[in-house]
C-alpha cells in the first residue's frame, strides 16, 4: 500500500538551440515543472507539466503550496478521490491553466507511482488496447529562417522514407498564396497515400479569413486543420466544421470534461487532441476520452509522446500518438534517461515499469533553474 511520503517539485528551462515561430507566436525555450511523488517504501512516481518560454514557477508553486499538502500522508491507489480533493482546493484560483497543468502533473505522477508500485508499464496498468505498438504521425513543418516550400517538402518526405504514414506540418504565417504554395510541394513530396495534417495555432481571427485559407487547403486533402482559431471561439469553429470537408481538430489548450462537452455539444470538433499535461491529468484524460467515445469521437492526444504512447495503448478511441523526431521544438527528451523508439511508422511501448523513464540528474543540474532565497532546485512538502 504506497503511503505518500513527499511531493517535490523543479522547474527546468531548455533554451532552444534555434528560436522557431508559429502562426501567432515565437518559441524560444520550454519551461517545464518536474514532479516527483515519493512512497514511504522508496517508490518513486514522476509527472510533469510545461510552460512554453517562461513562468514555470507559476507551475512549481501552485505544486507545492496549494496541491501537494493535500497529497502527502495519502494512499496512492485513492487517486480518484485525491483528484477530486485536488480540483477543489484549486477552484479558486484556477480551474484551467497552470493551476490545472500543476493538478495535471501531479496526477500523472500518481499513475506513474501505482503503476511502479505494480512492475507493470502504465499502458498494462491502465488496461492495454495493444502491447507492442502503436502508430505515430511524425510532428514538424515549422517556420524557421530561410526555410523553403522545397525544404519543407524534402523535410516531410524524409519522414515517410522512415515509415511514417501520417506527417503534421504548421499553417497559417503566410500569405495564402505562399501556403498552397507550401502545400503543393508537401503533398507532391509525400504522395497521394500520406496523411498530411494541417497546424494553424490559432492563427485566423474570424471565418471569411479562415476560409480563405481552408479552400485553398481543401485540394490538398489534409486530414485535419488544427486550432484554426483561439480555443475561446468555438462557435466559429462549429461553422468552419459545418461547411469544409477537412475535419476541424481542437482541444490541446482545454483542461476539464465539461469544456470538451462544450466542444461536441455545439459540434465545433470531430477529432479531439486532448493533452493530459494540461486537461487534468490521466484520469481526466482518461474520463473525456470515454465521452468521447460515447459521441463516436476520437482522441489524438497533442504532443509529450512519452506519456501520451501509454494512452494510446490504452484507450479504443484513440489512433495516433503525436511524434517529434528530434528535440529542437518538444526537448522534455533532454530531462530524461530513456527515449521512445520510433519503427517504421510506430512506436515501441517501453517494457520498464510505470511510464518507463527517470529524470536524467545531469540534466537537472543543467538545465533546473534556482530561484533567489531558495536552497535548492527542488521544492518538497511532506
Amino acid at each position: 500500500m504506497p503511503i505518500i511520503e513527499s511531493v517535490s517539485a523543479c522547474v527546468a528551462r531548455v533554451p532552444l538551440d534555434n528560436p522557431v515561430t508559429f502562426s501567432t507566436r515565437r518559441v524560444t525555450a520550454r519551461e517545464y515543472c518536474l514532479v516527483r511523488i515519493r512512497a514511504s517504501d522508496g517508490t518513486e512516481g514522476l509527472g510533469y507539466c510545461y510552460a512554453v518560454n517562461s513562468a514555470g514557477r507559476l507551475l512549481a508553486v501552485a505544486v507545492a503550496d496549494l496541491l501537494a499538502p493535500r497529497l502527502v500522508g495519502q494512499d496512492s491507489h485513492r487517486v480518484e478521490g485525491l483528484w477530486r480533493e485536488m480540483y477543489q482546493e484549486a477552484l479558486l484560483l484556477g480551474r484551467t491553466g497552470g493551476v490545472m497543468r500543476a493538478l495535471s502533473a501531479l496526477d500523472i505522477a500518481l499513475w506513474d507511482l501505482n503503476a511502479r508500485s505494480a512492475g507493470l508499464p502504465l499502458y498494462r496498468y491502465l488496461g492495454a488496447v495493444a502491447l507492442d505498438r502503436v502508430p505515430a504521425y511524425a510532428s514538424g513543418g515549422y517556420y524557421l529562417p530561410g526555410k523553403t516550400a522545397a525544404d519543407l517538402a524534402g523535410e516531410m518526405a524524409a519522414h515517410v522514407a522512415e515509415g511514417f504514414k501520417a506527417v503534421k506540418m504548421k499553417v497559417g504565417l503566410e500569405s495564402v498564396a505562399n501556403e498552397r504554395k507550401r502545400l503543393a510541394a508537401v503533398r507532391e513530396a509525400i504522395g497521394e497515400d500520406v496523411r498530411l495534417m494541417l497546424d494553424a495555432n490559432n492563427a485566423w481571427k474570424d471565418l471569411p479569413t479562415a476560409l480563405e485559407y481552408v479552400r485553398c487547403f481543401e485540394p490538398f486533402k489534409p486530414f485535419w486543420i488544427e486550432e484554426p482559431f483561439s480555443p475561446d471561439d468555438i462557435d466559429n469553429h462549429a461553422r468552419l466544421a459545418a461547411v469544409t470537408p477537412i475535419t476541424v481538430a481542437t482541444g490541446e489548450v482545454e483542461a476539464g470534461r465539461w469544456r470538451f462537452k462544450d466542444l461536441i455539444a455545439q459540434k465545433a470538433t470531430t477529432l479531439l487532441q486532448t493533452d493530459a499535461t494540461v486537461c487534468g491529468g490521466i484520469t481526466e484524460w482518461r474520463r473525456i476520452a470515454a465521452m468521447a467515445a460515447g459521441h463516436g469521437i476520437t482522441v489524438e492526444p497533442h504532443a509529450w509522446h512519452d506519456v501520451h504512447v501509454h494512452l494510446v495503448a490504452a484507450t479504443p478511441n484513440a489512433t495516433y500518438v503525436e511524434w517529434m523526431p528530434d528535440d529542437h521544438i518538444v526537448n522534455f527528451r533532454r530531462l530524461i534517461d530513456t527515449q521512445l523508439v520510433a519503427d517504421k511508422g510506430d512506436l515501441l511501448l517501453p517494457q520498464g515499469a510505470g511510464l518507463g523513464f527517470a529524470f536524467d540528474d545531469a540534466a537537472i543540474d543543467r538545465y533546473g533553474v534556482s530561484y533567489p532565497g531558495a536552497k535548492e532546485r527542488w521544492l518538497t512538502v511532506r
